[in-house]
């Protein structure tokens, strides 16, 4: 008599082969490693050509301020999209951001352009983190939306203006480029660098980008892709 079919256990399927239990003492769970970095988008290399990583998507608020060019803030915005992140622009110079905004996401509308002023709540949450990038000029006005949890906010400077100490000194991370000397004594102060990196500030080639904590120092070259490239144009300091 052939042996009955074994009855399917509801919502589970058939019984399947038996399989020893994959077990380990805590000793050997330790030595359990992965390679991985830190998690966030890449915004270029460090010196000695590893990935430097910003973990720009956070629980807590999160302030940025770069002295630097259009193009890097550009870069910057296209990769937090690629991270699944909002990106909402801020800035008087749309026409300069349109065209970005159009490209990216592949037709969904990861980047929405406002007005200076008129940026509307996000809704910012860990299943659909924001990034505000505050293009207001020299001295842009004190924003309606400011970070939050899973919502940063990047303010970019074109100079060091009457404002940037103030942003500085909040900001959790700051983002120098090429400044003129007497910006960067002044940078230098505010943010105690040592003198050689101070000095460094006034002759960092195009892409490249100090970026600094009141501990911690690294200079980055941000290398566009083909893609970037081919919409932004090449790493350029000055618009």
């Amino acid at each position: 008599m052939p042996a009955p079919a074994a009855k399917p256990r509801i919502g589970f399927g058939l019984v399947g082969p038996r399989r020893d239990r994959h077990a380990m003492t805590m000793d050997q769970l330790a030595a359990l490693t992965l390679p991985v970095g830190d998690d966030g988008m890449v915004i270029g290399v460090d010196a000695e050509g590893r990935p430097a990583v910003l973990g720009i998507n956070r629980p807590t608020p999160y302030d940025v301020t770069l002295i630097g060019g259009l193009w890097t803030a550009q870069v910057l915005a296209l990769r937090a999209a690629a991270t699944g992140a909002r990106v909402t622009v801020e800035t008087g110079r749309a026409p300069a951001w349109t065209a970005l905004a159009q490209a990216a996401g592949g037709g969904q509308q990861c980047i929405s352009l406002h007005d200076v002023g008129r940026v509307p709540p996000q809704g910012a949450s860990a299943g659909s983190p924001v990034v505000v990038v505050r293009d207001c000029g020299m001295r842009p006005p004190r924003g309606r939306v400011v970070s939050g949890p899973w919502q940063s906010v990047l303010t970019l400077l074109p100079y060091l203006s009457p404002v940037a100490p103030r942003l500085m000194e909040k900001s959790g991370l700051v983002g120098v480029q090429r400044v003129s000397p007497d910006e960067a004594r002044q940078i230098g102060r505010i943010m105690h660098l040592p003198q050689g990196e101070t000095e460094a500030l006034s002759t960092l080639a195009d892409g490249v980008t100090l970026w600094c904590t009141p501990r911690d120092r690294q200079f980055v070259m941000t290398q566009a892709t083909d893609a970037e490239t081919g919409l932004l144009g090449s790493a350029r300091r000055m618009d």
